[in-house]
């Protein structure tokens, strides 16, 4: 039984506006995530607009935007052998315009597993990137994101299980790069999505949910999502949760789960 509205704490929800409300062009999304009651927004790559120009409509309408990922195509480059520079580059970018739009968050792709490569030379370039890559990002007060994604959506993604992106932050070691938990990523590869979340809690920096099948908002598959919430609420986690879910039909109609953890006045 989740708890009355003016009671929760915990989970707080960021809109994705890279897969929720398009109904309408990207400028136009906050304004419609504001009134559906979240705080927050996450963009996958908003580089469209410029930082300056979301800053301030972000402002207008209330929110935080929570998280970017950093430019680098559909699977990105942070553990691609002979890329580190582009990889650079392109992070850069993320970390500017995090600066700007008052984002904390970053998340570095790893890449798809190029042919004839071992995968444990990936994972050395991803560790040596992401050590380079920390100290920047630290000076900004910005943390840097891994996430495991699961090898059907994209095949050959070099980061793909739970123990992967443990053993890679802890190699790491530094205090601004952890784990970004997608519970969808997880039980499509893993599932066991309680323990994993649990134990790996110290290095998570940010989760993410949506439904299996389907992508789609939590309520339409075999996700149990109150005991996943009720999960989150109970382990202390103080980040948010990114609503990163494709809806099943339009955003609005899909925006049931949301109501019982609405803090926002909706106007």
């Amino acid at each position: 039984m989740l708890p009355p509205p003016d009671l929760i704490t915990m989970p707080r929800f960021a809109a994705n506006l890279s897969t929720m409300f398009t109904e309408v062009p990207l400028r136009e999304r906050f304004a419609l995530a504001a009134d559906a009651g979240f705080e927050a927004v996450e963009i996958q790559e908003p580089y469209g607009l410029p930082a300056a120009t979301v800053a301030g409509t972000l402002k207008e309408c209330g929110l935080d935007l929570v998280l970017v990922n950093a430019p680098g195509g559909e699977a990105g480059l942070a553990g691609l052998p002979g890329f580190e520079s582009e990889f650079g580059a392109n992070l850069k970018v993320a970390l500017d315009y995090a600066a700007v739009t008052g984002t904390g968050l970053v998340h570095v792709l790893s890449g798809v597993l190029p042919p004839a490569t071992a995968l444990e030379a990936c994972e050395e370039v991803l560790v040596d990137n992401l050590r380079l890559a920390s100290a920047e990002a630290a000076a900004l007060g910005i943390t840097l994101l891994i996430e495991p994604i699961n090898g059907r959506d994209v095949p050959g993604y070099i980061l793909t299980r739970q123990d992967q992106a443990r053993r890679v932050v802890r190699t790491v070691n530094r205090t601004n790069v952890k784990i970004q938990f997608d519970f969808y990523h997880c039980q499509v590869t893993e599932g066991d999505l309680s323990r994993h979340f649990t134990e790996q809690l110290p290095l998570i920096g940010h989760v993410q949910i949506s439904d299996n099948p389907g992508r789609h908002e939590p309520g339409t598959g075999e996700i149990n999502h109150d005991w996943i919430f009720d999960l989150v609420d109970r382990s202390g986690y103080g980040g948010w949760v990114g609503a990163e879910y494709t809806p099943a039909g339009t955003t609005q109609e899909s925006l049931g789960w949301f109501a019982p953890w609405r803090r926002r006045k909706v106007t």
